[in-house]
């Protein structure tokens, strides 16, 4: 799982296998581990959200999907689910939440796992 995170906006793209895992377990984390603590990021389906939602808790950012809009993501056309999330200070957080295409140049990453690109020709 990828994360880019700028200003109040964070984008998850997941490859097939962790799309899969999400639509199996309901579930996908990964960690990042430092000296003395660590940084997690993960995708969880939730029943209590009504709308793609973020919650930061424990070093952890975790994006809820409403299990309703899951459906069967992990074998359609549906590149992934967005939301301008009001937070409780009145601010904004943009969130997508992405299926991981395959980039349509040369990179040294691995990509073995990601979705075709549908825009390669």
């Amino acid at each position: 799982m990828k994360i880019r995170i700028k200003g109040n906006s964070i984008r998850f793209r997941l490859t097939r296998t962790e799309v899969k895992v999400l639509c199996t377990d309901g579930r996908f984390e990964e960690r990042t581990e430092f000296d003395n603590t660590f940084f997690s990021y993960a995708v969880a389906i939730s029943n209590e959200v009504r709308q793609l939602t973020a919650r930061f808790n424990d070093n952890t950012i975790t994006l809820l999907l409403p299990k309703n809009e899951l459906g069967d993501w992990e074998a359609n056309d549906e590149v992934g689910f967005q939301n301008m999330f009001r937070l409780d200070n009145g601010k904004e957080l943009f969130l997508l939440l992405e299926k991981d295409f395959a980039c349509l140049e040369n990179t040294a990453e691995d990509q073995s796992d990601n979705y075709p690109n549908p825009k390669a020709c």
